[in-house]
């Protein structure tokens, strides 16, 4: 059996992704690899959180008991959960749900599209990759796992939060270098919240005439406090 820690676990809306508005089960997982500057959950990241172990057994009765299809393994950062192949054996068992891990983009998402992760080439992935793209505005850029851009599928999505023009540029950049839009993955360009007008991002789509990409806001931060937990 795995051993996770898991800080919340809690029905909500999607706040931002290819199923925003839509009903997700929630399981955040503690501790991440990176600290970006603008972290809304930095709560989760600290040393000595307050977190429940579970296994992947326990994960998985959770998300079944909760009657939800739209899954969503968050964070920190689920995937320095050392035991993450586990869990991702099991869910990919029931093609019932629909699973999204959203990464920050540092980790090589390869070894969890592999066998040992029960990923099947032959058989439709009921798992999906939701990697943000850090930019300037993070702090973390340096800290990119930048093949993951080059192996990135349709079914995944790439999202950017950006903080400022340069900010946008730079995601222009990425998205034409790793031709993401050829690829058919959802692209996505959020503000950091009160940093940059969401106005902004439009004129700037519309300026560089920047087709099938996605300028999205939070949904989460607009229904309830940007400071609350378990929504």
């Amino acid at each position: 059996m795995g051993h996770f820690h898991v800080v919340e676990h809690f029905i909500s809306i999607n706040g931002e992704g290819r199923k925003a508005g839509q009903l997700a089960y929630f399981v955040r997982f503690a501790g991440c690899n990176l600290a970006c500057e603008y972290c809304d959950t930095k709560w989760a990241n600290e040393v000595g959180v307050s977190y429940e172990e579970y296994d992947e057994q326990e994960i998985y009765k959770m998300i079944k008991d909760a009657g939800i299809v739209n899954v969503t393994l968050t964070g920190g950062e689920p995937l320095v959960q050392k035991d993450m192949m586990k869990l991702l054996m099991l869910l990919r068992k029931d093609d019932s749900i629909q699973v999204e891990i959203e990464t920050n983009g540092s980790v090589d998402i390869i070894p969890f599209l592999t066998e040992k992760a029960g990923y099947r080439e032959d058989k439709e992935d009921n798992i999906t990759f939701t990697l943000d793209y850090k930019l300037s505005v993070s702090g973390m850029e340096q800290k990119m796992c930048l093949s993951n851009y080059e192996n990135i599928r349709s079914r995944d999505t790439v999202k950017f939060v950006v903080g400022s023009r340069e900010d946008l540029f730079r995601s222009k950049e990425i998205i034409e270098k790793y031709r993401l839009v050829d690829k058919g993955c959802g692209i996505y360009i959020s503000p950091c919240f009160g940093r940059i007008e969401p106005k902004e991002i439009v004129d700037f789509l519309t300026e560089q005439k920047l087709n099938d990409i996605n300028m999205q806001l939070q949904l989460h931060k607009f229904i309830w406090n940007p400071e609350q937990r378990g929504v």
